[in-house]
């Protein structure tokens, strides 16, 4: 639960006067953009982006209010935010994510905009968001990167962050979910409170950011991104929040969580091909470099394929799950997978290859009989044996897996 303070609210426009007389309900109609800023320890800072926030709503005669998401600050910025006219928003949830969505929750704008409070965000800018969102655009996200036409001042960014971080995961954004952004990260964006509740965020650190450009363009929101500066962190009593390898991290698993594709499905698939090349050469017992491909070469294979295809599984897993729940869109690929191999395709594949594997197993325990159980080719036997258990531990992972994904595809309420 989040505290929101009352007793100081704003509201920043050229012809706030206006307004006056109007019963609450209509005064709250008339917030059209609210401009939330997460705050931790920022007394630096914060009463001068309050002060451009206002100015920028005031000069464009934009009906708004300023609201400040403290997260437990043990500085003068609760005092600050109450003397400057913003809403206050106690947030006792930690983390950069869990700020925002306090703050977000409490905001009444039709049209939000978020931004930082440490100084490297100039909020004069916010009409240019303003004007995007007015315009139909459901998300507009800044642009601190050239690409973007952005512009970063010296100082602004941490040198690991501006040359690796940052565009390192901007480009898996636009790779691996196409999302339309150069910026992934950027802290300063404008949205619809609309799309935000549709997204139903759930990060609470500083992957939020990841997290929205995401599942909006995986819910077809419309993106746009506009070019903005980037100026140095203006505090000076403590360092910057952001931990570059955990935040990092945490950025990178959500990527894969929301990718199954690239966690489990595309390395599933090179192994079981490493697997198969190794079966290839070894099933024959080819020489390369003089270096003959045998029994132990078939076992390295089997292995290589039995993690290949329950990596495989796990991708048809958790692509099920996260399309049943809402997390990922519909996907006709797996759509037209599934209608392929449907639960009795899957255990008449699971039960032929369980019952090839068995006979080779029982062929194998065949010829140990015929050489009255003593010792064995193991180079000649364990061409049955290897392929056989390779063959039936496959077979049982089919129907067992074949019975998980019909249950994971039953209708929930």
């Amino acid at each position: 639960m989040c505290e929101v303070e009352e007793r100081s609210p704003v509201r920043a426009s050229a012809g706030s006067g206006e307004r006056e007389g109007h019963g609450a309900a209509e005064e709250e109609m008339a917030v059209e953009v609210s401009i939330v800023m997460p705050c931790l320890n920022e007394a630096d800072t914060l009463a001068d982006c309050i002060v451009r926030a206002r100015r920028a709503l005031e000069e464009h005669r934009i009906y708004g209010e300023i609201i400040v998401a403290d997260n437990g600050s043990s500085d003068d910025s609760p005092r600050i935010a109450m003397q400057m006219g913003a809403r206050l928003v106690r947030v006792p949830q930690r983390g950069y994510g869990g700020a925002l969505m306090g703050g977000i929750a409490a905001a009444r704008g039709r049209f939000v905009i978020i931004g930082d409070a440490d100084g490297s965000y100039d909020f004069l800018e916010i009409p240019k968001f303003v004007a995007k969102l007015r315009e139909g655009f459901d998300l507009v996200a800044g642009c601190r990167f050239p690409a973007g036409q952005g512009r970063i001042l010296p100082g602004a960014m941490p040198f690991l962050h501006r040359w690796w971080g940052n565009p390192m995961f901007s480009f898996l954004a636009r790779w691996w979910f196409k999302a339309p952004v150069h910026d992934v990260y950027c802290g300063l964006r404008g949205f619809t409170k609309e799309l935000y509740l549709r997204l139903q965020q759930r990060c609470i650190g500083m992957e939020f950011a990841t997290e929205m450009i995401i599942k909006a363009h995986f819910q077809g929101a419309r993106i746009t991104e506009i070019p903005i500066t980037l100026y140095p962190d203006g505090r000076k009593s403590h360092a910057p929040h952001l931990r570059t390898f955990r935040d990092g991290w945490r950025t990178l698993r959500f990527f894969l969580m929301y990718s199954p594709r690239w966690l489990f499905l595309v390395p599933g698939m090179l192994l079981i091909l490493l697997g198969l090349l190794g079966y290839g050469l070894a099933l024959p017992g080819v020489t390369v470099g003089g270096v003959t491909l045998d029994a132990h070469t078939l076992l390295f294979a089997s292995v290589a394929i039995l993690l290949g295809y329950q990596s495989i599984l796990f991708a048809v897993f958790t692509k099920t799950f996260a399309v049943g729940e809402g997390l990922l869109p519909d996907d006709p690929r797996l759509t037209r997978f599934i209608g392929l191999f449907s639960l009795e395709k899957g255990l008449l594949m699971g039960l032929g290859a369980f019952v090839g594997g068995v006979g080779l197993l029982v062929g194998a325990v065949y010829q140990w009989s015929l050489t009255g159980f003593g010792q064995l080719d193991y180079a000649h036997t364990m061409r049955f044996v290897i392929p056989g258990a390779t063959l039936t531990a496959l077979g049982f992972q089919t129907v067992l897996s074949s019975f998980f994904v019909s249950i994971l595809r039953l209708p929930r309420q």
